[in-house]
């Protein structure tokens, strides 16, 4: 995976990035990190295409990510699954296909019970998002940007509103998917994920990155800002 940044600044009220620049390629998946507030939720977005820098620029893999192309070669899972609450586990998928990428009902069908099955939901296919888990909607939701065949899958602290066991269940299932060559921007609070997933670690912190690297930067960090972080999340 291949991501530029140049000179990408962002403002609401008040300034949330600040003049990132970033030049990343080879890795499969790169993990960001820092206190709330410190602009990893609105750089996946901008990432991913889901909201325009203020300034700036962002190509991944050569796309600039403003481009219609690049945003059907990516999928996004949000910090809450974001399903259709009045439509089954598999209906969420098979329509979103339907619609969006004009397959007919029976491709549809077999591409939302293969990608279900792969998380481990082959059983849950007929519940409607309210009768079951968090854990299992916030998997059904990977089910469906899977679904899509996205290059890049983008996650915004997947598990952010999990408590720990159905974190786990979310985030090793998040591992497994590794196997199928995907590529990960993912947003995370558990270092032990990050450490244990990513190939790079992006660590910001008042709408910079003050530190990157390999994951080994979270056990030797070279900034006091990190240092201070991880001795809190430790």
């Amino acid at each position: 995976m291949k991501i530029e940044l140049q000179n990408v600044s962002h403002t609401y009220d008040v300034e949330v990035l600040n003049n990132l620049n970033l030049s990343l390629s080879k890795y499969k998946s790169v993990a960001i990190i820092g206190v709330s507030g410190s602009g990893k939720s609105t750089l996946i977005r901008m990432m991913s295409g889901l909201e325009k820098p203020t300034s700036g620029q962002i190509f991944i893999n050569d796309f600039d990510v403003r481009d219609d192309l690049y945003k059907k070669k990516i999928g996004f899972v949000f910090q809450s699954h974001n399903l259709f609450p009045h439509l089954t586990l598999k209906k969420n998928i098979t329509l979103v296909l339907e619609k969006t990428r004009g397959f007919e009902k029976e491709k549809a069908e077999e591409i939302a019970l293969k990608n279900l099955s792969l998380l481990h939901l082959e059983d849950q296919v007929n519940k409607l998002p309210k009768n079951v888990s968090g854990g299992q909607a916030q998997r059904a939701s990977i089910a469906r940007a899977l679904s899509m065949d996205p290059d890049i899958i983008f996650l915004d602290e997947p598990t952010s509103s999990l408590d720990p066991i159905l974190t786990h269940e979310v985030l090793q299932a998040i591992e497994e998917l590794k196997v199928l060559g995907k590529e990960f921007v993912i947003v995370t609070h558990v270092m032990s994920f990050a450490k244990d997933f990513a190939d790079y670690v992006i660590f910001m912190n008042e709408g910079r990155i003050v530190e990157q690297g390999p994951p080994s930067i979270l056990e030797t960090p070279s900034t006091q800002a990190l240092k201070d972080f991880m001795a809190k999340v430790r």
